[in-house]
């Protein structure tokens, strides 16, 4: 029987063995784990046991691991320190020097950042172009081009990538894909299962969903899980015990959470989309009637000081981050983008007036009159 979402979500873990059936998965939080003699640890070696040391792997870590591949349909994951250690993890699994990255020219910042200028030094080039149009990604395309780069939702912009065009591209010129699925989650989209390679969570986000932890989740094929464990293994990127027991139990309310913030950052979106002080409104309106997503981008018309809105708000948390149950606002020019050179921001429309909101579970007209109260005392 294929359980539904909400239970899936849920009931990823299986019951526990042995003579202490915890409802709830205990911490393991060990360095190592010990053995009874040199046979048995040899046994580890030769595939009989599962764990030796902690960087290497964990239960918790595991659970997590696989807790997010089964939501997101894959057979494999592995957890990471970072959302960032997970997608380098992912590119480093599939591309070596030499090697070519072609990328949207719209995503996170951070990721812009580690393609072009930290993976560049590692001798894998990047060419950022637009996936909205095929053309100038088919004159991308090189010889030694191995990987697609793109986030199923964009940030800071919303857009929705045309993910079935994406993996048709990619076949036809024999290419890996990596999508970065943090803004819609298993919940609202499933590029694995839409024949993705890879896809990656910065688990800090929605996964978690409570700001509380830092982690990465990579999942995907079997063959290619296996190449990207042993650079998170190697590397040092492995993410706690504790961090990713934290992190499985936020993932339990993932279904509640994002239905009540999608709805929530749809009729913001609808709301401030009405107010005259708001030049433009990004978010995907054209997908689920309940919302896509719990992220809102707007950018303020040039009559609006943007540093007194942000003043303004009174109980809206000014982070450099997103997700978490309550809403809070960025700014995408001076914080998440802020690395990236200013005639891209500009090209993209990454103003000082552009707002990223992460809308929570407020309710929503407290949310919507905050906002659309901090718009009118910031007038000029």
């Amino acid at each position: 029987m294929t359980k539904k979402f909400e239970t899936k979500v849920l009931h990823s873990v299986k019951k526990q063995k042995g003579h202490i059936k915890s409802k709830v998965s205990p911490i393991y939080q060990t360095s190592a784990f010990a053995f009874d003699d040199l046979d048995e640890l040899e046994g580890f070696y030769q595939g009989e046991g599962n764990y030796l040391y902690s960087r290497v792997s964990n239960p918790n870590t595991d659970e997590l691991a696989l807790a997010v591949a089964a939501l997101e349909g894959a057979p494999a994951g592995v957890a990471s320190s970072s959302g960032m250690s997970a997608i380098l993890a992912g590119i480093l699994c599939v591309a070596k020097t030499g090697d070519h990255v072609l990328a949207a020219d719209d995503l996170y910042g951070g990721s812009y950042h580690l393609l072009k200028e930290e993976l560049n030094d590692l001798g894998i080039s990047t060419t950022f172009v637009s996936f909205s149009n095929p053309q100038e990604m088919e004159n991308a395309i090189q010889e030694n081009t191995k990987l697609l780069y793109t986030e199923s939702i964009t940030n800071p912009l919303l857009r929705v990538e045309d993910l079935d065009g994406i993996v048709k591209f990619a076949k036809k010129h024999n290419l890996f894909t990596l999508v970065d699925n943090t803004f819609a989650t298993p919940y609202h989209c499933k590029p694995y299962l839409l024949g993705v390679d890879l896809v990656v969570h910065s688990a800090t986000k929605y996964i978690g969903g409570h700001s509380d932890i830092t982690a990465g989740v990579l999942v995907g094929k079997q063959d290619l899980i296996a190449k990207a464990q042993s650079k998170v293994v190697n590397f040092g990127a492995n993410v706690s015990p504790f961090e990713a027991w934290l992190t499985s139990r936020g993932l339990k309310t993932l279904a509640l959470r994002m239905k009540a913030q999608s709805f929530n950052a749809k009729g913001l979106a609808e709301a401030l989309s009405l107010n005259k002080h708001v030049e433009k409104v990004y978010y995907p309106f054209e997908k689920e009637s309940e919302g896509f997503g719990a992220m809102v981008s707007i950018a303020l018309h040039k009559n609006i000081d943007v540093n007194q809105f942000f003043k303004a708000l009174s109980w809206v948390k000014i982070v450099p981050t997103l997700a978490g149950v309550e809403t809070t606002v960025s700014h995408p020019l001076t914080t998440s983008h802020r690395a990236l050179p200013q005639e891209v921001c500009e090209s993209l429309g990454i103003t000082k007036q552009l707002v990223r909101i992460s809308v929570g579970i407020e309710h929503l007209d407290d949310i919507t009159e905050e906002f659309e109260s901090a718009i009118e005392q910031a007038k000029l």
